[in-house]
């Protein structure tokens, strides 16, 4: 072995691949574990997971698989927002390495479960103080209107009617404020949606005739059934997709705003 590494390294080029790969190596084995405790009797060792993919991190912060691993490794300890960042990450990392790549689409998806989940967690919780803060706000008109009984007998019927226009402003404007945690199927507005798939855009493109797709769609579009716009039927080339930063910037508002869009059909 010793020979030929030195034959290898008399010929120039080839020795820089050998020192690459030496270089490389320890990440290597970290991912390979990574892997194997994944499918090991079927079940996932999530506490081994996570220290591997933490060591590969340090070899290499542009591993795609290890900030994966490692988001949804923290997603299996309940750190949900821990979870999310290293998703994210994952993420950002795939789409500028291989945008069009298999596992591009595959963090996309566990990003949205992990941040429904955080939205659940977080509107249960909103639900709760809105409901309480109601109850105490109706308690306190009660006992208002309780006093106001004890006023001359013709104000009974005008503090009757204002005590339950009162109660009927307070119930609008609790519904009102819990309008953002109510899912609708249809509220989703159609220009923030894929005109292919209808699902709300992840990262969306545009084309010289001016239709916003769903990235991995409009790829896998051109290279299994033509070169063409499937709306205006053009020639069309990859080369010619466009990141749509408006749609995407828009996309993100309203997924703030209304967390449960995340939830995938």
């Amino acid at each position: 072995m010793a020979t030929f590494i030195s034959r290898k390294i008399v010929l120039g080029q080839p020795s820089m691949l050998i020192l690459r790969r030496l270089r490389y190596a320890p990440m290597f084995l970290y991912i390979g574990r990574i892997a194997l405790f994944a499918i090991a009797d079927g079940s996932i060792e999530w506490l081994k997971v996570e220290e591997d993919c933490r060591r590969a991190i340090q070899l290499d912060y542009s591993s795609v698989k290890a900030h994966y691993m490692l988001g949804l490794a923290l997603l299996q300890k309940q750190e949900l927002d821990e979870g999310v960042k290293e998703l994210q990450k994952a993420l950002d990392l795939g789409r500028g390495a291989n945008p069009k790549g298999y596992m591009v689409d595959e963090i996309w998806q566990e990003l949205a479960k992990a941040k429904y989940m955080l939205w659940e967690h977080a509107s249960s919780k909103r639900s709760w103080e809105l409901q309480s803060l109601k109850e105490a706000c109706e308690t306190a008109l009660r006992e208002k209107h309780f006093l106001d009984d004890s006023q001359p007998e013709g104000f009974l019927d005008e503090a009757g009617i204002s005590h339950m226009k009162q109660l009927e402003v307070l119930r609008q404007v609790f519904r009102k404020a819990g309008e953002a945690d109510i899912p609708c199927e249809f509220q989703v507005p159609d220009y923030l949606c894929c005109k292919i798939t209808l699902d709300i855009f992840c990262d969306p493109v545009i084309t010289p005739s001016g239709v916003t797709y769903e990235r991995a769609v409009i790829l896998d579009h051109l290279q299994k059934v033509g070169k063409f716009d499937p709306i205006t039927r053009e020639q069309l080339d990859q080369s010619q997709l466009v990141p749509n930063l408006a749609i995407k910037e828009a996309v993100q508002a309203y997924l703030d705003k209304h967390g449960w869009a995340y939830k995938l059909d």
